[in-house]
């Protein structure tokens, strides 16, 4: 039997913590796993809402298994409970499955988490609350009016430059992707025409900034905040994971890409190394057969009608479930509520499954999985985020740059790969969307390719903050 506890800070700090892992280990022990081929895994999943049992089971290529415990969740647990979950971890698996299995980038949580997207003012009405203040502390760490006056003078000082030498384009493209609800634009564009009247080259006349989000009614909401600025701005739906689709005609004359909490909630795979061999983390979707009875009980529901309906939901949304399943659903509202249940619920199974070889492994169109190679193989045994959709959005926006442009992008980075073997990176849930860190490492490899160098640095505006800045620009 093998043992790997991740959480080695919180190790160190909880002793509600150290002390789980004794009755872990007798539960593992009184169980009936083959012990010689187990790998038991601890974790400390920080997020309160999240996909996971206290304690899962997963299958390590039909041959060997791992059970996972959340040691935040165990300390609270009766021995004969945690006993009682090891045992029914290693059972065969139980209720409803909302899908078959797939790769982690493929799970329907993604086609939940682009509802939350397309449909979020019901959401936000049914909550009574906007987004934001889902987030930790209750908003974003990046509207922050220091960050954006820096930001500003190193422009002018890139703009003079360039201006000295005639350089300098009539139009100033500025681009932020993730608008939020308009107050970083605002911010940013309030101190922008503030310095340039003290600066007096009469930038501002010239700037062209474009708002990118994949939500219209975030981009509704954020349009309005800037109002103000209305002839300097334009507002475009875009797909972050593929934004040349929309935002081709910008190649080579972004001076600015303002990136927001955006990489941290697109789609992505998980790869393990276990001793010596990589593998792929497989997920399914499912709902315990009790959270399941709840919900078919409180919208009168017959249990063969409730996944058919789930999947209708994630097609059409729920403003039209309600109308085709009037029956359920009073109206949007009683709809909203059902994908609120259904989300709340919502559990991921995962399996090991063999990967022939990371020349084979797509990253994103561009990128192959043997960019991964040193990152895993460094690590030993690990267990990592691929960060699909982060690698195609930044691939695809470091083409937009002008030659002396940049990207800077605030968002839930690991800087290391080390610390994948120290702690749980996602995926969690905020309110109705998906959240993983994403894999800093692999992205300044990606850019290292392309000609660019990557460096991060903490949120200086707010020390403490998880919360990292990243900064990509051509290389010298």
């Amino acid at each position: 039997m093998e043992v790997d506890l991740r959480p080695v800070a919180k190790l160190r700090e909880s002793a509600a913590a150290r002390a789980a892992i004794g009755p872990i280990i007798e539960a593992v022990c009184a169980s009936p796993a083959d012990l010689s081929r187990l790998r038991v895994v601890g974790d400390w999943i920080q997020y309160k809402q999240n996909f996971r049992d206290v304690v899962v089971s997963r299958p390590i290529a039909d041959t060997d298994v791992e059970i996972a415990f959340d040691l935040r969740r165990c300390a609270g647990m009766a021995e004969e409970n945690l006993a009682a979950s090891v045992k029914a971890a290693l059972s065969e698996p139980a209720g409803l499955a909302l899908e078959p299995w797939v790769a982690g980038r493929d799970s329907c949580i993604w086609r939940f988490n682009a509802l939350y997207w397309q449909a979020l003012s019901g959401w936000e009405q049914a909550t009574g609350r906007q987004y934001e203040q889902s987030l930790p502390g209750g908003e974003s760490d990046a509207r922050n009016t220091e960050a954006a006056r820096e930001l500003i003078l190193e422009l002018f000082r890139i703009w003079d430059d360039l201006d000295a030498r005639r350089a300098l384009p009539d139009e100033l493209y500025v681009l932020e992707l993730g608008v939020g609800n308009g107050n970083q634009a605002r911010t940013w564009l309030d101190e922008f025409a503030q310095l340039d009247r003290r600066h007096g080259r009469d930038y501002y006349r010239r700037l062209r900034y474009l708002m990118g989000d994949y939500s219209p009614h975030v981009l509704d909401r954020a349009r309005q905040a800037v109002a103000q600025h209305g002839a300097r701005i334009s507002a475009l739906v875009v797909d972050a994971t593929r934004p040349a689709i929309t935002l081709g005609f910008l190649a080579g004359k972004a001076f600015l890409v303002y990136i927001s909490n955006v990489y941290d909630n697109l789609p992505t795979d998980e790869l393990a190394c276990v001793h010596g061999r990589t593998y792929q983390v497989q997920m399914q979707a499912f709902l315990s057969d009790d959270e399941a009875g709840l919900i078919t009980g409180q919208f009168g529901i017959s249990p063969p009608r409730l996944a058919p309906l789930i999947d209708r939901l994630l097609r059409i949304g729920p403003e039209l479930l309600s109308e085709s399943a009037p029956e359920h659903f009073a109206g949007t509202g009683q709809a909203v509520a059902f994908w609120r249940a259904v989300w709340g619920a919502l559990r991921l199974r995962e399996r090991y499954v063999p990967l022939e070889g990371l020349d084979s492994y797509q990253v994103s169109p561009a990128v192959t999985g043997e960019v991964l190679r040193p990152l895993m193989e460094a690590e030993g045994d690990v267990r990592m985020h691929v960060s699909n959709g982060a690698v195609a959005s930044f691939t695809g926006t470091l083409p937009l740059l002008h030659p002396y442009g940049r990207v800077q992008c605030h968002d839930l980075f690991v800087t290391g790969s080390p610390q994948y073997r120290t702690g749980f990176y996602g995926p969690g849930k905020y309110d109705g969307s998906v959240v993983n860190w994403v894999n800093g490492p692999l992205l300044q490899r990606v850019a290292s390719r392309r000609g660019f160098s990557v460096e991060f640095t903490p949120f200086r505006q707010r020390p403490g903050s998880n919360i990292a800045t990243l900064t990509a620009q051509a290389r010298d």
